[in-house]
């Protein structure tokens, strides 16, 4: 039996936030059950965590495919490590993943994770990717996963209706939508879609924000930033610039919580 637990991440509330699978391992097991496993969460990610010596491997899947990066089922693992008490709350946690060494630490309920920057550059996103989400882009961009586009308005983020089927053929990870926020607290706002992932609509997606901290940071010309992803479920996420890093923080809850028989 494998424990599984679920997870709602960058929320102080069930059912708000991104939810994610977790399941903690005591030995490896093949790639293809962990793509099963996945597949039947039927979260937008399922993270595998195995403790080692030197921290922990951790890997993520989302229904259809294995991920290089990804910001709310890392939070989601995190709290479950410390929660099971599997680390202490002192302690940093250290996981070895695709993409490298990421370090998470706890401060009373604020989870903050220690990730790379995936700075976009300016790049001219195929036209029927454009008309396929039905906005107006002010500023097109690309990194090494996802499509990055700004509009002018938070209320063109809002009334979003994109085409999914359309979307499915990209040949991005997914497309992230920015918006300065209007809103009195927040300083951005955002939605993620990866479709291709099996994912139409993520609701809150850490990984994004690799993308957005920077640039933000650039055109706004501060460091620390209180972001919005203005999915259904909604989130809150905490970002703070570093010189090449970006630490992403929030706050996850356990809905779920019990063993795979597999």
């Amino acid at each position: 039996m494998i424990p599984a637990y679920i997870v709602d991440a960058f929320t102080q509330e069930p059912f708000r936030g991104n939810p994610a699978a977790v399941c903690i391992l005591s030995s490896p097991i093949p790639d293809a059950l962990m793509q099963s496993i996945a597949r039947e969460m039927n979260c937008p990610e399922t993270a595998f965590v195995l403790p080692q010596d030197t921290g922990f491997i951790l890997r993520w899947f989302a229904p259809l495919q294995e991920v290089d990066l990804c910001g709310h089922a890392t939070l989601a693992t995190s709290h479950v490590v410390y929660e099971q008490h599997i680390a202490t709350a002192q302690q940093e946690l250290k996981f070895h993943t695709r993409s490298g060494l990421l370090t998470v630490k706890k401060e009373g309920d604020i989870i903050t994770m220690d990730f790379p920057q995936e700075i976009a550059t300016e790049y001219s996103i195929p036209h029927w990717v454009i008309e396929a989400l039905g906005v107006k882009p002010v500023y097109t961009g690309k990194n090494r996963m996802d499509y990055l586009i700004e509009v002018k308005t938070e209320k063109e983020i809002l009334e979003l209706n994109p085409d999914f089927i359309a979307l499915k053929k990209m040949d991005s990870r997914g497309v992230i939508i920015t918006a300065r926020s209007s809103r009195m607290g927040y300083d951005f706002v955002s939605r993620f879609f990866a479709p291709g992932l099996g994912v139409d609509e993520d609701p809150v997606t850490g990984s994004a924000h690799c993308c957005l901290g920077p640039y933000w940071q650039q055109k706004l010309q501060k460091n620390t930033f209180t972001a919005y992803q203005a999915s259904q479920r909604g989130g809150v996420l905490k970002v703070l610039m570093s010189e090449s890093r970006v630490y992403i923080g929030g706050e996850a809850v356990t809905v779920l919580s019990g063993n795979l028989t597999v």
